[in-house]
């Protein structure tokens, strides 16, 4: 099979489409041949050495969508042929075959294609653990998400607003402005012309909003924290701009605020807890409550998409097609 490889950490150039061994199931595994893989920005902050890899050369990707291939001699609920989908067991979705464990897939509903499941999965059940584990998001009533228009912003935007909060949201560009409404986010702030804090506390009336989702990380936490109302949460879960070296203590004492990093898989560890979140990300893709935005590219051209992702001139979701 065909396999994406990153020799080395640095630029997406590093990457490499090289054939190696087909995979063979273990006795709880299936090989699961892919139809498409979801791009995450996770996989852009690997590649760049942001997050360590426990070995190189290295295969990234976190989630895939395909079908059944092989099973292993002990796996009872999955056969040949069976579509399916993974977004938790770990790192190595970039190639054309995978085995994996039989704990970690998914049944895909036939109303779903395999792109927009492989567009949906991973964010979806970051979106699912975002606004109904880590807290109960609609107690805040109030909530700023940042990258409102990117990959996991525009599905946690509509599934923020099908729970009934009021969504602040924040884009680079004026040209995203339009597509986060269509997302139904109420008020869109253009972090590059506007400083984020001012609009928030202006339509707040100095008031702030009680949880932000920040996936930008670096210095972009602080400002954040300072859009929370006194005892408000911050939840960061990424770092497109880079790692967040310091962490402002004084500014959280103030204001008695709570900042916590969530893990999405660990939340999704439970298989119960897994199938749950699945089948209702999945059930509000099919009904329209959560409409996808997915831009495809080829295996072949995955450096042209991290590329994309990285200088931020993409919306929605990404996916490679095998």
């Amino acid at each position: 099979m065909q396999a994406i490889i990153l020799n080395k950490i640095g630029q997406a150039n590093n990457f490499k489409i090289e054939k190696v061994a087909d995979p063979l199931p273990s006795k709880h595994e299936v090989v699961v041949k892919h139809n498409y893989i979801g791009i995450n920005f996770f996989d852009v902050g690997f590649r760049r050495g942001q997050y360590s890899l426990s070995k190189m050369p290295a295969i990234l990707g976190f989630e895939a969508s395909g079908y059944i291939e092989k099973v292993g001699s002990e796996v009872v609920d999955y056969k040949v042929g069976q579509r399916v989908a993974y977004a938790t067991a770990g790192i190595g979705s970039y190639c054309e075959k995978r085995a994996v464990n039989q704990a970690f897939l998914i049944k895909i509903p036939n109303v779903l294609s395999d792109a927009q499941v492989a567009g949906s999965l991973f964010k979806g059940l970051l979106a699912h653990a975002l606004l109904n584990r880590v807290f109960l998001a609609v107690r805040a009533k109030k909530i700023l998400i940042h990258a409102v228009a990117g990959g996991v912003g525009h599905i946690l935007c509509q599934y923020a607003k099908f729970q009934g909060l009021e969504v602040f949201g924040t884009v680079g560009s004026d040209s995203k402005i339009a597509i986060a409404k269509s997302f139904g986010c109420d008020h869109v702030i253009n972090y590059s012309q506007n400083n984020f804090v001012d609009e928030v506390a202006k339509i707040t009336n100095n008031g702030g909003v009680g949880i932000v989702y920040d996936s930008i990380g670096k210095d972009n936490l602080d400002k954040s924290m300072q859009c929370l109302w006194p005892m408000g949460l911050c939840v960061s879960y990424g770092e497109s701009a880079g790692n967040i070296e310091k962490i402002n203590h004084d500014l959280m004492f103030a204001n008695s605020l709570y900042l916590t990093r969530p893990m999405m898989p660990m939340y999704k560890s439970h298989r119960t807890e897994l199938t749950i979140s699945a089948d209702e990300i999945f059930s509000a893709v099919a009904r329209g409550i959560i409409r996808l935005q997915i831009t495809e590219y080829d295996f072949k051209d995955v450096a042209k998409a991290h590329k994309a992702l990285e200088n931020r001139e993409t919306t929605g979701s990404l996916v490679l097609k095998c």
